[in-house]
């Protein structure tokens, strides 16, 4: 059994949507605490709002949770991620002036169309497109909706107020001061990786200019030390460090260990992201892929599919998956072949907002359906990496699993079958490791090196799968029926479609 009673101890922290989850994490990838604390919002049709108080009281929790039984003199660095595209105005002293609008906020769907067209030149040198979710377009919507509150031609309280992402809120309440962004949080704002500076220009002709960006640090950059105030709030050690993080899916990508040029992260929960590290950006003339920016001078790219796991569960409410799974390893392949988006509206291989699930077929039994389920799911997944292929970057074994999804280990297996690559399994799978992995890699190596050497110290691996050839030949076709289904049905083009044929 190791000895960690002498080991330096770093802390991650995840603000997720419906907790807040904080992991101490030593050297070596040893796991000495962890804790976690509800986080609740008020949804109601396309709105998604939480208060940014309660992100303060949950990660407060969640900490002292995670310090039960651990010396908090012996964290040596605090990194926090949280969702990406979530944003409010604060004062100048980090107070809230607005509610927070969430990452999957949809009311501002005509200014991310204005954003867009305001800002298409520097879009289009970056490779994305403005979209309704992203925090440029809330921020928009945010003004605008003060105006039209405010029509009785009093003073807006939003004039300077302060763009804060959700990470911010926590850091300035770590450090006690407002404190500057990380890139990666600050992409969805429009930040320029590319320039390391804000688009003033379209600022000024979207009417923001008035607002207050903050200045803007790469992740493992220090920010300062844990306040007084908070190290009383926390339990957390007055002067601890505090590192600037990432968003919650670059920190999941950096807990998977997939950090090397050419590998890549697949995150399976409710729907399907990817997420890979390439020597430069990769360019998407589509739109539907974009790039972040990693600590040690490589690039992010990834996309979100609306495919996943969440399928599952509107197909087989409350059913014992572990027992369908068993039903499906009986049909390899399935006897038709499923598109299983979670709802509406695909975002990545393609982009249709039209798309809907569909079943080519009628399955023989729940077994059947199941398998073509789970099949499904990897089939896309597929087709997302021959889509990364076309882009022109390498996606080579191992690829790394994450997510919900890895507590199936038939579908585990099932994925590297479907995608004829390695995959490995990490010990622990939360966003927060990957922020315990980036605080130490911020204390000791000031953000001056690669990170690649933390990341094999801390990331532990809990199982390998390789494919099975035998099993990965009977998916050919299902791929291929999948593929022409999409293209007859004008959502993936067909260039696309036929570089996936050939080479997928």
């Amino acid at each position: 059994m190791t000895d960690t009673r002498h080991k330096d101890v770093w802390m991650g922290i995840d603000l997720g949507t419906q907790s807040v989850r904080a992991l101490a994490v030593t050297d070596d990838g040893h796991v000495l605490g962890r804790g976690s604390a509800p986080l609740t919002g008020r949804r109601d049709g396309n709105r998604h709002e939480q208060l940014p108080a309660d992100w303060w009281e949950g990660t407060r929790a969640a900490v002292r949770r995670t310090l039960r039984t651990l010396s908090a003199a012996r964290v040596r660095g605090v990194a926090v991620c949280a969702t990406s595209g979530t944003v409010l105005l604060t004062d100048p002293r980090g107070n809230p002036l607005t509610p927070a609008l969430m990452y999957d906020d949809g009311r501002a769907a005509g200014e991310a169309r204005e954003a867009q067209e305001s800002g298409a030149e520097v879009w289009r040198t970056l490779g994305h497109r403005i979209q309704p979710t992203w925090a440029l377009a809330k921020l928009l919507w945010l003004t605008r909706t003060e105006r039209e509150e405010r029509r009785d031609g009093a003073a807006s309280r939003l004039k300077g107020a302060r763009v804060c992402h959700q990470a911010d809120f926590i850091t300035t309440r770590l450090v006690g001061h407002p404190v500057p962004t990380d890139s990666s949080h600050a992409l969805k704002t429009g930040y320029d990786l590319h320039t390391r500076a804000w688009p003033t220009a379209v600022h000024d002709r979207l009417g923001l200019s008035r607002l207050d960006f903050p200045d803007v640090v790469v992740p493992g950059t220090g920010l300062g030390t844990v306040c007084a105030e908070a190290a009383a709030g926390t339990g957390l050690a007055e002067g601890t460090p505090v590192i600037a993080g990432m968003t919650d899916g670059c920190a999941a990508q950096l807990g998977s260990g997939a950090w090397g040029v050419g590998q890549w992260n697949t995150v399976l929960g409710t729907t399907l992201v990817l997420k890979g590290v390439t020597a430069e950006p990769l360019h998407d003339p589509a739109g539907v892929l974009y790039n972040h920016r990693s600590p040690d001078g490589h690039w992010l790219p990834g996309g979100a599919s609306s495919v996943g796991a969440g399928a599952l569960t509107r197909a087989f409410p409350g059913a014992d998956l572990a027992r369908l799974d068993r039903l499906a390893a009986e049909h390899e392949p399935a006897s038709v072949v499923t598109y299983p988006l979670v709802s509406r509206g695909e975002r990545f291989p393609f982009l249709a907002a039209d798309a809907e699930p569909f079943v080519l077929g009628r399955p023989a039994d729940d077994g059947d359906r199941h398998a073509s389920l789970l099949q499904g799911v990897a089939l896309v997944e597929r087709l997302c990496l021959a889509y990364i292929r076309f882009l022109g970057a390498p996606a080579r074994s191992p690829i790394a699993f994450t997510g919900g999804a890895t507590s199936s280990p038939y579908w585990n297996q099932l994925r590297a079958d479907v995608l004829g690559l390695t995959a490995t399994v990490p010990e622990h799978t939360d966003s927060a490791l990957g922020m315990a992995v980036l605080a130490a890699y911020g204390v000791r190596a000031g953000g001056e090196s690669s990170l690649l050497p933390t990341v094999r110290g801390m990331v532990r691996v809990r199982t390998i799968l390789d494919p099975r050839p035998r099993i990965s030949a009977r998916f050919a076709g299902p791929f291929v029926t999948l593929v022409d289904a999409l293209e007859r049905r004008g959502w993936l083009p067909a260039e696309t479609a036929a570089y996936a044929r050939e080479h997928g």
